[in-house]
């Protein structure tokens, strides 16, 4: 989780050196008297917007939905638990069983494939639950409008 955070810090942060950059070096050579550096509030929206763009102005809705955000947050908790009763259910008896026997090919080349299927589900519900969920319901807190996360 720490280390996913921090590649998101280090994006964030080249996507705002990227944009910013050239913007003052263009005022700087043009001798301007006034140098467009961002606000502090423009950064630490972006910060927490779900985006990797830095933009100084995004689209926003003119309000927050509290029904929707309640739903997203309820949704993230019922794929974790959903996540929890896949591996109870389905892949720790696998491996429990394959623990107390001695090693053998065979018994690891089964344990893997029936871990197949729930590792693919919970792969599913972890896209459902992080790319879906709680990032819409952090765009309608920001009231972000730009929802287009998939592309």
């Amino acid at each position: 989780i720490l280390l996913g955070l921090q590649v998101r810090l280090v994006m964030k942060a080249h996507s705002f050196i990227r944009e910013n950059v050239p913007r003052v070096l263009s005022s700087v050579k043009d001798k301007s008297s006034t140098v467009p550096i961002p606000r502090i509030s423009q950064y630490l929206y972006f910060l927490f917007a779900p985006t990797l763009i830095y933009r100084d102005n995004y689209p926003r809705n003119p309000m927050i939905r509290w029904g929707y955000v309640a739903t997203k947050f309820a949704q993230v908790l019922g794929s974790l638990f959903y996540a929890y009763y896949i591996f109870v259910r389905l892949c720790i008896p696998q491996f429990r069983n394959s623990s107390q026997e001695t090693f053998n090919l065979r018994g690891l080349v089964l344990c893997i494939f029936n871990s197949i299927l729930p590792g693919v589900l919970i792969l599913f519900l972890v896209f459902f639950a992080f790319l879906h969920c709680w990032l819409n319901a952090f765009a309608e807190m920001l009231r972000f409008a730009d929802r287009m996360f998939y592309k």
